[in-house]
Formats: structure tokens, sequence, C-alpha cells
């Protein structure tokens, strides 16, 4: 399949399938963003709409929004063009189970609905297919189809993951004290949900994976089959021995359910939890984000070996002028690197550059 803006998607394909089997294909994977050259000379940019809710439902104007970034944009190495209408938490199954949302223009936030001394409320919950969040979502979905053919791929979303849904769901100062007070209340309430999940990711995948070949979802990497980027924001204030009882097993079934799985690790606090992660066999990736107002993800350079001498795949997020220092410290099997460049010119040239930094340390695979 030719993409009118990834003009090489096919050898992306094929590195994305060395890398999700840990095979080295001759550098890192460097996902590079700049702006084009010679950009076309197109009118500007939609005007945003009037209110929150229109923003984030006019689908005319996020079909302009993403052609419009698009056509401007070259998407170097591993990096690809990705349709999608944002993720506030509309199209989320908090929102499906009947969460109140209250959007900006930004983002959006959630109202917590299981108020009573214990978690058992959650069981009776079910998804509202009959709700208008979810009619809307699949109708975007369609969309987002249709807009993508032969341009881009289309995005599975962003809904939800293990311990943010049921935080959303409780409020998070009252899941503290759950964890703490009702542990088998926790997990009973997880292992639902990560059905729940599971039916939504199904529901969702019927509609995108054939224009995709695959999937991707908010994350940014493709996949073959089922892929999302499992996540728990939560974990940040749990210790490791919490973590690993109450929600390892159910990120396990997870990886077990989806084909490629990367841990989207949020924050310092959640390096601790690493080590445990790393023994999920079916969790091929990490992505080690040091979080807001913290330096950069080589000033983690313990935790980032851990990840590589336990035969993980690594995604990091770097500017420009760090990539040489971790292709001289981390071995380029199995990583990846997110960045952007001032120009497309940039760009290419340090994918070049890439290729003669990058070294095969040897990492276990």
């Amino acid at each position: 399949m030719k993409l009118e803006f990834k003009p090489d998607w096919e050898e992306t394909k094929e590195h994305y399938r060395a890398f999700w089997a840990h095979e080295y294909f001759g550098r890192a994977a460097i996902a590079v963003t700049a702006p084009l050259d010679n950009p076309p000379d197109d009118p500007p940019p939609p005007p945003q709409p009037a209110t929150p809710y229109e923003r984030w439902t006019d689908l005319d104007y996020a079909a302009a929004c993403n052609t419009y970034h698009m056509r401007r944009t070259f998407y170097g190495g591993e990096a690809f063009p990705v349709w999608s209408v944002g993720y506030p938490g509309h199209m989320s199954i908090p929102t499906f189970l009947g969460c109140p949302l209250d959007l900006d223009f930004a983002t959006g936030w959630w109202s917590p609905i299981i108020t009573g001394e214990g978690l058992a409320d959650v069981l009776k919950l079910r998804v509202n297919k009959d709700g208008e969040w979810w009619k809307f979502t699949l109708k975007a979905l369609e969309r987002t189809v249709r807009e993508s053919a032969g341009r881009c791929i289309p995005s599975i979303g962003a809904f939800g993951g293990c311990g943010d849904t049921l935080a959303a769901l409780r409020g998070t100062d009252r899941l503290l004290i759950d964890v703490m007070d009702r542990p088998e209340e926790v997990v009973a309430a997880e292992v639902y949900l990560m059905d729940q999940w599971c039916e939504v990711y199904e529901e969702f995948y019927r509609i995108v994976h054939a224009a995709s070949e695959g999937s991707t979802c908010w994350f940014g990497f493709w996949s073959p089959g089922k892929t999302y980027a499992a996540h728990n924001d939560f974990a940040y204030m749990i210790g490791p021995e919490m973590f690993r009882e109450l929600f390892l097993p159910i990120i396990e079934r997870q990886t077990r359910y989806l084909d490629h799985t990367v841990h989207h690790v949020d924050g310092v606090g959640n390096f601790a939890h690493v080590p445990a992660l790393c023994e999920l066999p079916r969790l091929q990736a990490f992505q080690i984000a040091p979080g807001a107002g913290k330096p950069s993800a080589l000033h983690y350079m313990d935790t980032l070996k851990v990840v590589q001498k336990a035969g993980k795949n690594l995604e990091i997020s770097l500017a420009p002028e760090e990539i040489q220092p971790a292709l001289e410290q981390l071995s380029a099997r199995g990583l990846f690197i997110s960045t952007w460049a001032r120009t497309e010119t940039e760009a290419r040239e340090l994918l070049k550059n890439a290729e003669r930094w990058s070294v095969d340390r040897g990492c276990k695979s």
C-alpha cells in the first residue's frame, strides 16, 4: 500500500516488523518529523470552532486540520502520518461507562461515578452502546478510515488502560484508599474493566484494521496486528509490591490479547515498576518518559539499561543533539528514538548520521 504522505511506507512497515521481532535492521529505529522544505501554498488552517464541544465533534474540522498538517510535514524514518480527531477523553471507556466529561479546547476531565463505600458497583457498569459518545466514536472511526485511504494511517484511538480507567470511575484519591482497604475489590474491578477494554478494542479494530494493514493508536507505533500502548499512570503513587499484586496480572492479560504491546512508563515514580513489567513475556517494548519538568531520558540510563538487558525494546523521546550520545551508550537493537528537526533537509541528514552512529551491542534477544 502506498501512502500520499509517506512514500516509503512499505520500507517503514518492514522496519516495524523487525523492531517488534527485536531484530537489528542496520540502525536504531528513528521517527523524525520536520516541516517540508517546499510546503504547498495552501490557505491557512481552518478557524477553530466556537465551543469545545464543536472543536472535538466537528469531523469536517478534524479532516481539514489533519490534511493541513500532513501536507506540510516530512515523516522520516519510522515516523508516519496518523489521522485522528484528538484524544480529550470523549472516545474512551470511562465516558462509555457513564462518567460525565468536561471538555475544554485542549483536553477533558471526567467526574467519578463510583462514590459508595466499595467497588461492587463497578461490576454493574456496561458500555452504553446507545449513548451519544459511543455512536459518535463509531462514526468518527468510520470517517477516519475514509479520510485515511491512500494517504495515512487511521488511529484506533486512546480509550483507557489498567488502573487509570478505575481511577477515572472512582476518583484518584478514593482509589488510593481502596488499594489499602479493599485490594481484593480493586483486583475484581480491574479484571472486569480489562474484559470491557478488550471488547471495546475488538469493536474498534474491526473498523480500522483493513485500512491500517494492522493498527496504530495514540502512541504512533504501527503493528501488522493488534497494538496499543498499555499504561498505568495511577501506579506512580504506589509501591512495587502493591503494583505487582494488584495491577501486573491485569497488564499481563492485556498483553495476551494484543499482538504487540508497548508500555508507556510515564513519570519517574513509575520507573520502580519496570523490573516487574520486564517479567511479562508478551510485553515487547517500553517507553521511558521521565515526565514534565524532568531532565531527558538519558539522565535515567540505569532504567534504560534495565529494559535493554531484559531483551525488551525501548522507546525514548530525545532532542536531535542527544541522539548521538544515546547511540554511544545504548544498543541500537530494539531502540526507537522519537525526535524532530527544524527542516526536512536536517531530518534527512539526521537519519544518515543515525546509520553511522548505530551499533548493535548484542542485547539479549
